[in-house]
């Protein structure tokens, strides 16, 4: 199998990317590097967090964040959920008591601190006209009383771990 002139250009950037990525301080002693990019390891996507800050090592976002979003959408089935990415995706829900609308949910953890900008919640509403789904629009209220009820909730959890 030949590989063309563009292939061969992209894997030779990926591996100079990937071989710099041990440069950090690129010129820097490692002595003059400060704690917060220290903390950012590798790629500045980790690394050592204070365990107050992640409460769990074994996933890449905020753990309270996490549970917190779990709980909340707890009654919406998963279609989807990465710990490591922080991206949770339920399928359509239909309450029992409006069964002629739908939604579904997706929500982004998008740091390892417990931070209200650490959270974003995307909500997707379909209506049944006519034995068809149609796409209607979602308050931005409803989402911002999603993202409060997760964050209400991480603190809850937070707070419960507190020694």
């Amino acid at each position: 199998m030949t590989m063309t002139k563009k292939a061969v250009w992209v894997m030779a950037a990926a591996a100079m990317s990937l071989s710099l990525v041990g440069c950090t301080s690129f010129g820097k002693k490692d002595s003059t590097l400060d704690a917060s990019a220290e903390s950012k390891g590798f790629l500045g996507l980790g690394g050592k967090k204070p365990a107050s800050e992640t409460a769990d090592a074994t996933i890449g976002v905020n753990a309270y964040l996490w549970r917190a979003s779990l709980d909340t959408i707890s009654f919406m089935p998963l279609a989807s959920a990465d710990p490591w990415g922080g991206i949770i995706i339920t399928d359509w829900y239909a309450n029992p008591e409006k069964p002629d609308e739908r939604f579904k949910a997706t929500i982004y953890i998008l740091d390892t601190r417990l931070r209200a900008d650490a959270l974003n919640v995307s909500l997707y509403k379909q209506t049944n006209t006519g034995g068809q789904w149609v796409d209607a629009t979602v308050s931005a209220q409803t989402q911002i009383d999603i993202e409060n009820a997760i964050l209400t909730r991480a603190r809850q959890l937070r707070l419960s771990n507190v020694k």
